[in-house]
């Protein structure tokens, strides 16, 4: 250690304090502050979540963007009707944009067909999510919110390696099962010294047509015992709601003009 030349690359020392694995965003990029959006495992909103945190973000003035890091499950892109490419210049790839002027970046605007599957090995994976960081011209960025895939494996970890994350959003659902499975993602965070925001719960209620009773599919109180746990806070519980499963599936959800995200948004403002 004190003959180090601060060449990581043909350095042998693992434990290294000088060692940094962060990538530097594109030449043109200035982006100041970047909120990963995580999950335990999949299908639990987690692309919803990172939707509607960013329509709140821009609705309030802030320059917005979305990495979406699930390179195999990319769903941002219709979730804002967005279809077709993205065009590449000397200056670099230029992201698409949304009506209210959101940045975004996915695999699927990469693919001849939406549908297309990305069949791709792991570090091929994690490589592209480093070139959407560096080689896309994302221009000034007062927020970036990264989609990521589910789980603890190579894109989370190459994600929290290789891009400054300032903090992370947990999203659940109130499953027993879920909600074990979310502690392993606040681990992962907490062993890579992320700031852990806070966890949103989606799925949590769904609200009676008649009587307007807010009823707990999957029971409640599970979520709060995790965050208890691990001291932190319960930022949002979103229910099952018609108005946004429509908005999400029309590629509209710019349009949905309600939010029950207002608190996550205030702690990431902080």
């Amino acid at each position: 250690m004190k003959e180090c030349t601060h060449d990581c690359s043909a350095c042998s020392e693992k434990e290294c304090a000088e060692r940094s694995l962060l990538e530097n965003p594109h030449p043109q990029a200035k982006i100041k502050k970047v909120i990963g959006v995580v999950s335990g495992k999949g299908g639990v909103g987690k692309s919803l979540v990172t939707s509607l945190l960013a329509v709140n973000m821009a609705n309030l003035g802030k320059k917005t963007a979305i990495l979406d890091a699930d390179i195999t499950g990319p769903s941002i892109p219709r979730t804002f009707g967005i279809k077709g490419g993205v065009e590449g210049y000397d200056t670099g790839i230029m992201p698409r944009i949304t009506k209210n002027g959101i940045k975004i970046i996915s695999s699927n605007l990469l693919l001849p067909e939406e549908t297309d599957p990305v069949v791709w090995r792991g570090p091929i994976i994690a490589n592209m999510v480093k070139q959407f960081w560096t080689e896309v011209n994302w221009g000034e960025v007062d927020f970036m919110f990264v989609d990521m895939p589910p789980g603890t494996g190579d894109v989370p970890l190459t994600v929290f390696q290789s891009i400054k994350v300032d903090g992370i959003i947990v999203v659940t659902s109130p499953q027993e099962l879920v909600s074990m499975i979310v502690e392993k993602a606040v681990k992962m965070a907490n062993m890579m010294k992320i700031k852990v925001l806070g966890i949103v719960e989606n799925m949590s209620y769904v609200v009676c047509p008649d009587c307007g009773k807010k009823i707990e599919i999957f029971g409640g109180g599970k979520t709060e015992e995790v965050a208890k746990r691990f001291g932190i806070d319960v930022l949002a519980k979103l229910p099952f709601d018609a108005k946004i499963a429509s908005a999400v599936d029309k590629g509209e959800v710019e349009n949905l003009g309600i939010s029950y995200l207002d608190k996550a948004v205030e702690k990431i403002l902080l």
